[in-house]
């Protein structure tokens, strides 16, 4: 496949939820606590620790249901569309993921492991400027991206 043609993509993309904490101990407990009680799944985390505030990025089973719970909570969060890439061994590794978006120079702004596999493979979270424009050569290297309904219960 030319990585200059656009395919067609298959699914609605993942959304991942940054989530604003107080930089204090239980936050994060506090947080993790709610989404279990209204069987929200966390899929992959990432934590990014301040003086003041912690950046919480979420990968959840039901984005629609986080979302309203954060808002009906007044808890400050924003909204983004990531790409989900399914590793394997060869071609398909994390190295080869990563060169095929060098060699279409899109830089990743934030990754991290999902905290599930599919079909025994590791799953990797990545945030670039364009997920649609990075989309197109990863498919072309080989690789499954995976979309919210295939994470979603």
């Amino acid at each position: 496949m030319d990585i200059e043609s656009t395919p067609t993509i298959q699914g609605d993309p993942v959304r991942q939820f940054s989530v604003m904490l107080e930089n204090r101990a239980g936050a994060l407990h506090s947080l993790v606590k709610l989404l279990e009680d209204f069987n929200i799944h966390i899929l992959g985390i990432s934590v990014q620790d301040s003086f003041d505030v912690t950046i919480l990025r979420l990968v959840v089973s039901d984005p629609e249901g986080l979302e309203t719970l954060l808002i009906e909570r007044g808890i400050s969060f924003s909204v983004n569309e990531i790409l989900v890439i399914e590793l394997g061994s060869g071609p398909t590794s994390l190295a080869g993921c990563i060169a095929a978006l060098s060699r279409v120079e899109t830089n990743i702004h934030i990754s991290y492991p999902l905290l599930m596999h599919r079909g025994g493979h590791p799953l990797f979270a990545i945030s670039v400027e364009d997920p649609d424009f990075a989309y197109s050569p990863l498919q072309a290297q080989g690789f499954t991206v995976v979309f919210q309904n295939d994470l979603s219960r």
